[in-house]
């Protein structure tokens, strides 16, 4: 039997315009964030991605490094950083950074996932030593490193320019740049919460200078704090915006905000239906991106798989273990298998296909 869903004549303008391939506005977004109508956002946002995809969800076998957690910045939503010489405050150098890697590593990992602190009691050179290493010791595996924040701290802190730290980077092997350090992209929200780091533009030029330079990297949002929801699509617009002047992101990342204090209580998490929806949302606001990723260590599995059918073909992939959502209270495990991610993404009735770093297929299951 075919459910009949409700659609008032403002929801109807908008799906008209996602199936003719209009763009939506900031006010459409609005509007999709605030109807009840929850399951006509999902179907537009689900025919969205079959077009886009199929029934593929991808994901791929990574292993997360953070090579240090000392960090002038101040970011009230980190649990991660810490000031030089406090507890618990590390730098790995050279053979720690290889241990860490050996005790972790398989054969099917194709990709280090690296952001770390804003570490200013070591130089620029530690960086680029770190991605040679891996690069030398492990030749096959892509090396995904340093945030959009962390390319404008690099710059500050070595007296270069964004470029030239980017040109470095690529010639000690870097290979793409993580979507971190976005957060929301306005100044308002960066001014209360991340004071320190890369500014909205910032940001948006380094990435910018990653594309002209050749690198294809990933853009996130951090969402779920103190922002509006009309900061949020101030975001998905600027990243849009880029997008279409380089065509140089493959995907979208939206990041649930995880509590502050690993005791915190539920309450203060995202919602279930502020998660799906904003993923479908993404789907629909970020008509020139290929993928939406919805992020399993912030959401859960659960919630993941549902998302597959709210616009999302990508889950991220084993991670192995991961430490800054965990650092201020994820309740997801730090790692997942293989054959659990195949088994999340068949039993939704999708495509398991397992992918590199640039979205070639290696394998689909």
């Amino acid at each position: 039997m075919a459910i009949t869903l409700n659609r008032d004549a403002d929801m109807q303008r908008i799906a008209d315009k996602v199936r003719e391939g209009e763009r939506l506005s900031i006010e459409d977004g609005l509007y999709l964030y605030e109807t009840a109508d929850l399951l006509t956002v999902a179907q537009l946002a689900n025919e969205v991605n079959e077009r886009k995809n199929g029934d593929n969800v991808y994901f791929i076998e990574n292993m997360y490094i953070n090579p240090t957690n000392v960090c002038e910045a101040s970011c009230s939503f980190c649990g991660f950083k810490r000031k030089p010489g406090q507890e618990n405050a590390y730098t790995m150098h050279e053979e720690e950074l290889l241990e860490y890697v050996e005790k972790r590593w398989n054969d099917n990992i194709r990709e280090f996932h690296i952001v770390g602190g804003h570490n200013t009691d070591v130089p620029f050179e530690y960086y680029l030593n770190t991605v040679r290493v891996l690069k030398k010791h492990y030749p096959q595996a892509k090396v995904k490193a340093y945030t959009g924040a962390e390319i404008e701290f690099f710059a500050r802190h070595a007296g270069l320019s964004m470029r030239e730290v980017l040109i470095e980077l690529q010639k000690a092997g870097l290979d793409t740049l993580p979507g971190g350090g976005a957060e929301i992209l306005t100044e308002n929200y960066r001014a209360k919460m991340s004071p320190d780091k890369a500014t909205t533009f910032e940001w948006l030029e380094a990435h910018e200078l990653a594309h002209d330079l050749g690198m294809r990297t990933h853009a996130t949002m951090l969402y779920g704090s103190i922002e509006s929801k009309e900061e949020r699509l101030i975001h998905m617009d600027r990243v849009r915006a880029l997008q279409d002047k380089t065509n140089g992101f493959m995907v979208f990342i939206p990041l649930a905000m995880q509590p502050r204090k690993l005791d915190a209580g539920l309450h203060q998490r995202t919602s279930a239906f502020d998660d799906l929806r904003t993923v479908a949302i993404s789907r629909l606001m970020l008509d020139n991106f290929d993928h939406i990723k919805a992020y399993w260590i912030n959401i859960g599995a659960q919630l993941t798989q549902m998302a597959l059918t709210f616009g999302s073909d990508d889950i991220h992939g084993t991670l192995i273990e991961e430490r800054i959502s965990h650092s201020v209270g994820a309740l997801t495990s730090q790692g997942i298998t293989r054959k659990e991610l195949i088994h999340l993404i068949k039993t939704a009735g999708k495509t398991p296909v397992e992918r590199d770093t640039f979205y070639n297929i290696v394998k689909s299951y």
